[in-house]
């Protein structure tokens, strides 16, 4: 039976989802799990529950700005009509991102994660969030971004697609729809091209899967048929 525990770590708010105490599923390892834009640390439960059922102390974070630290006027700054739209979304990623560090630091002390056993994954927002993290933290070893992209729209040097040397030796499956429109696919699968040649002799530590005829919102056998993936890379690499 899995448990659930909302609580704060490092003053960041987080919803613990794991079977008997975090401490014993961290022992099988950490998995930080980001929401998308306008959601929260609540919305992906299922997807929770599955990495809890699988062994793992799954750890959703509510992103900055939203959650229980919402922005006061976030339904202007992430409106079309913003003209800093994405100037104030890459900015959120980015400071999402940047308090990688103290939460596993945080969760290492209180909860016995392991440094060489903790993972991130990431929806949407979550996908950027996730790739960005990878190069501010290097205890995350494996990181199964889906729908997201590593390059931002704003031109900025800590765009992930700008430092492409900083992904290995992380694990990285990176999933997306092939007819996205909200995030369109291109910039993530040129990144994996890219990665081939980053990885030389661990080639199967990167990954791409592009899901073809698919929008953002994603059937939901195209969905299940992504999830699968994403616990099956953990199983692999974590």
């Amino acid at each position: 039976m899995t448990r659930e525990e909302t609580t704060r770590i490092a003053d960041i708010p987080a919803l613990l989802v794991y079977q008997n105490s975090p401490k014993e599923a961290a022992k099988q390892g950490t998995v930080l799990f980001y929401h998308g834009l306008a959601a929260n640390k609540e919305t992906g439960k299922k997807e929770l529950t599955s990495l809890a059922q699988a062994g793992y102390l799954a750890v959703a974070i509510d992103n900055v700005g939203h959650g229980e630290r919402r922005y006061e006027d976030f339904d202007h700054r992430f409106s079309s009509t913003n003209p800093n739209l994405e100037a104030d979304f890459t900015e959120a990623v980015a400071e999402t991102a940047q308090e990688v560090p103290k939460l596993i630091d945080a969760l290492c002390s209180r909860y016995g994660a392991k440094e060489d056993k903790i993972a991130i994954a990431g929806i949407s927002m979550g996908g950027f969030i996730t790739y960005r993290a990878i190069q501010v933290d290097k205890r995350l070893k494996v990181a199964t971004p889906i729908l997201g992209s590593p390059q931002w729209k704003i031109k900025d040097s800590r765009s992930p697609h700008e430092n492409i040397n900083e992904f290995y030796p992380c694990a990285i499956l990176s999933q997306n729809a092939g007819a996205d429109e909200s995030v369109p696919p291109q910039a993530a699968r040129e990144l994996h091209e890219q990665l081939v040649h980053h990885y030389g002799e661990e080639p199967n530590r990167q990954k791409y899967v592009e899901f073809a005829n698919v929008g953002h919102f994603m059937p939901e056998h195209d969905w299940n048929e992504l999830w699968s993936n994403v616990l099956d890379w953990l199983k692999e690499h974590l």
